[in-house]
């Protein structure tokens, strides 16, 4: 009897797990270490009966995963990347689902003095005229692309920059670990510094020029293209989260009492 029990019990189990359906997201490593991945993957499972399978890469890596249809959606922010990959029909639309900011982490003693800089292009200028030691995180991903873009608007070219520059071809978490060993500056989306445990000497120097401002968006990959993508879950997904009780935990997510990202999906 008790094998009876156990057995009817395991082919319970079995047929729950076989009732939730799964799909594939290719997601920013940014948007994966700010834990918010983790407040809303349960609740979209008990909403949807929906096991989202992540692949935590950086935005670049994201799209090319998309563009080979290795993934039902991706979740990015690099807007001029995103426009790209739906010129080249790898995508069915771009919706914009929530934003924070890029922000300037450096040293408290701040050698290059960027906390009274002008601007954002103004910090990295000083940051390349003292040669303070920079961490970039070199990956392709939408916060480095940001960061190159951010470079020559300041007429900056780290191609051309020294030591004191290093590209450590790697997510926010582990270029963040980098820094804070080197006692080095970074450019990071605020929710990722804001999880960030290993801080060190490390503190937020400069924040608020509109030029930072980080905008996360969803795409679903094109079934035209990849007729063997899950397209109706991937739009089940897209439906869930510009709803109002994805708005309710984007919005409610903070750690130390800051927000860290802005929900603004149209409805």
């Amino acid at each position: 009897m008790k094998k009876l029990i156990i057995g009817a019990v395991a082919s319970l189990a079995m047929a729950s797990a076989a009732l939730a359906e799964e799909m594939k997201m290719a997601v920013t490593t940014s948007f994966h270490n700010s834990g918010l991945a983790e407040i809303l993957l349960p609740e979209i499972k008990k909403d949807l009966g929906l096991d989202v399978q992540l692949l935590v890469v950086g935005t670049g890596q994201a799209i090319r995963l998309g563009e080979a249809g290795d993934v039902d959606a991706i979740l990015v922010h690099s807007k001029t990347a995103e426009e790209k990959f739906l010129a080249g029909g790898n995508g069915t639309h771009r919706r914009e689902i929530m934003y924070n900011d890029f922000v300037f982490i450096g040293p408290k003693a701040d050698p290059a003095g960027i906390a009274q800089a002008a601007d954002a292009a103004a910090a990295l200028q000083q940051i390349a005229q003292a040669e303070a030691a920079f961490v970039s995180r070199g990956d392709d991903s939408g916060t480095h692309k940001k960061e190159l873009s951010l470079w020559s608007a300041a007429g900056q070219a780290p191609e051309g920059f020294g030591d004191w520059y290093r590209a450590v071809g790697a997510g926010m978490g582990a270029a963040l670990n980098t820094a804070a060993g080197m006692d080095a500056y970074i450019m990071s989306d605020r929710a990722s510094w804001l999880n960030f445990g290993n801080k060190g000497g490390l503190e937020l120097l400069f924040a608020g020029d509109p030029v930072l401002f980080n905008q996360y968006a969803y795409l679903p990959v094109n079934p035209e293209k990849h007729p063997h993508v899950k397209h109706d879950l991937a739009m089940q997904l897209e439906g869930w989260l510009v709803s109002d009780k994805a708005k309710e935990l984007i919005n409610g997510y903070q750690i130390n009492g800051e927000t860290l990202f802005v929900f603004n999906a149209k409805q």
